[in-house]
């Protein structure tokens, strides 16, 4: 094999790598994101006061 060619395909493996490696770790920071989001905490909150309102009228 061509020496260049080799180059190449060790950069393009190595460009993929990293695109890869970069986009797991976005979505891993996105998902403990949104684990932490006030959206979540209200959903909870709602589920709670709604248990709470059936024990009231119960």
């Amino acid at each position: 094999m061509n020496l260049a060619l080799i180059h190449d395909r060790n950069h393009i493996k190595t460009f993929w790598e990293k695109r890869i490696d970069s986009e797991c770790q976005h979505v891993e920071s996105e998902g403990q994101r949104r684990n932490k989001s006030a959206l979540k905490l209200r959903g909870e909150w709602l589920v709670r006061l709604e248990n709470r309102t059936k024990h009231l009228k119960n």
